[in-house]
């Protein structure tokens, strides 16, 4: 806790980017060869699969978010029992947790055949499955381990190591593609390095917290409580968020086609690997605010969101205009015309991707202040609403309409309703101070976007070298119209500064 908030934070980013950068050159060349070997129907089965890990991960019940934000506040204090007590309590309810997923996920293996929609089945699917299965359990062995690194704004630590196993996992998975073509070798490759990644976080919490090796510290009942009142609100979180984003896998493969899921995935690659560089800023900060929410007023608080809101909106218009100029130029480019989504499809894609960036400030907040509590309702409304939207929106737009559900489902429910709750709980400011650069932000975004659709109208981008001439040129002009645009804002300075 000697290190400086500012430090680590740095920290955090540096090694946290340049692990993005090095899994997302990696996943290119992994999926190139993955797909050029298997085909889009082993693709289509590795993202509905993960869909369905995704939902089985609820019987964590909400206990990462709570573990992580029980940790600021005795880390804080430098009060060491209370970690090591937390730990233990951790420790056994993630045992419990690995066991639930597992056992849940064992029944699932009779209902694959009517979730996969294929032309030809393809054979060993349960098994598949089942490594799957493995991986997700293997990987909340030691999470809670990982979590007291996160909350102690070590997380850098974390993304050196991952670096590492994700360059060999990468390896060793396009050899055995490239030598055995074999699918079942090729995921057992990715349970092992799940394995070794937990066991190297674990071993590395030991060397930074001595104190928690051979611990007999207890909570008592009070604090147990007060986590379990946490969980409940979290759980309903997570369920929600589950909702949001894991189930549209699942829905495009029983309506529309498995094969769709992996076409689809190959964008979510894509817009998956920017999110995850993007995640890296705030996830970096999010410790940093719980630990200031801890000794700062509102107004420190406040004046934070706003430099944290400005970095947001820049990010998000930049971000959003390459994507969607460039996304489709990519594809075709890497894997063939065969594997483009059309314009509605791309649209209602990169809508929903900004949408999630722009609220990334208050999702940071709500995960240090426990806004979740708060919140929770109005997350499952959308949750649900997204399901019944989805199958409606679906049987009339396709693709599009699945993925159109999702953002209308935001607009209509927490994006609003979270920033009005966390202006007047916690900054004391009305909200109408975040709203309007949104609009803003949203107004120049899509300028950008037609002034540049107009600009490249009449190109064709068939080639790499074209392909990277047009990166630059639409890089830069977004870029130097954001920064005029955000330049004197009070926001910009302040992070300049």
């Amino acid at each position: 806790m000697s290190e400086s908030r500012t430090k680590n934070t740095a920290r955090n980013i540096t090694f946290g980017t340049l692990n993005q950068v090095v899994t997302l050159l990696l996943n290119f060349i992994n999926r190139t060869i993955f797909i050029k070997i298997l085909g889009p129907e082993y693709l289509g089965i590795n993202g509905l699969f993960s869909d369905i890990l995704m939902m089985l991960s609820l019987a964590d019940l909400g206990f990462g978010t709570a573990m992580i934000y029980s940790f600021y506040k005795p880390l804080a204090e430098n009060d060491n029992k209370k970690v090591a007590a937390l730990i233990k309590f951790y420790r056994k309810v993630y045992s419990i947790i690995a066991s639930c997923v597992f056992v849940i996920g064992l029944t699932l293996v009779p209902f694959l055949r009517y979730i996969v929609n294929l032309e030809s089945p393809i054979a060993y699917l349960e098994v598949y499955y089942l490594l799957f299965l493995s991986n997700t359990v293997i990987s909340y062995l030691f999470v809670y381990k990982a979590s007291i690194i996160s909350a102690d704004q070590k997380n850098y630590l974390i993304s050196k190591y991952q670096m590492k196993v994700n360059f060999y996992r990468t390896v060793f998975q396009s050899l055995i593609l490239l030598l055995t073509r074999n699918y079942l070798l090729y995921l057992f490759i990715q349970v092992i390095a799940t394995f070794i990644n937990n066991i190297i976080i674990s071993r590395l919490a030991d060397k930074l917290y001595p104190y928690l090796i051979n611990s007999r510290q207890k909570l008592d009942r009070n604090e147990k409580k007060h986590i379990f009142e946490n969980m409940k609100s979290i759980f309903i979180y997570k369920i929600s968020g589950v909702l949001l984003t894991g189930t549209d896998n699942i829905l495009i493969s029983m309506m529309i086609g498995t094969i769709w899921v992996g076409i689809y995935s190959n964008y979510i690659l894509v817009l998956t690997a920017i999110n995850s560089l993007i995640n890296i800023i705030y996830s970096s900060v999010t410790a940093s605010i719980g630990n200031v929410i801890v000794t700062e007023k509102p107004k420190k608080l406040f004046e934070i969101f706003k430099s944290m809101q400005t970095v947001s909106l820049v990010i998000s218009c930049f971000v959003t205009v390459c994507l969607y100029m460039l996304i489709n130029d990519l594809i075709n480019i890497w894997l063939g015309p065969d594997y483009i989504l059309d314009d509605l499809i791309l649209i209602s894609i990169i809508f929903n991707f900004y949408l999630g960036s722009v609220i990334h400030p208050i999702w940071s907040y709500r995960e240090a202040t426990g806004l979740f509590v708060q919140t929770k309702y109005i997350m499952l409304f959308a949750a649900i609403l997204n399901i019944f939207l989805s199958v409606l929106m679906g049987k009339y737009l396709g693709l599009a309409g699945i993925i159109f559900a999702s953002s209308i489902s935001r607009l209509v429910t927490y994006f609003w309703y979270e920033p009005n709750l966390l202006f007047r709980v916690y900054f004391e400011e009305k909200a109408k101070k975040y709203y309007i650069p949104l609009v803003i932000n949203l107004l120049i975004t899509i300028l950008l976007i037609v002034v540049l659709k107009v600009l490249f109208n009449f190109f064709t981008i068939d080639t790499w070298y074209k392909f990277f001439i047009k990166i630059i040129i639409v890089c830069l002009i977004t870029l130097i119209t954001v920064i005029m645009v955000y330049r004197r804002t009070s926001g910009f300075k302040m992070v300049l500064t």
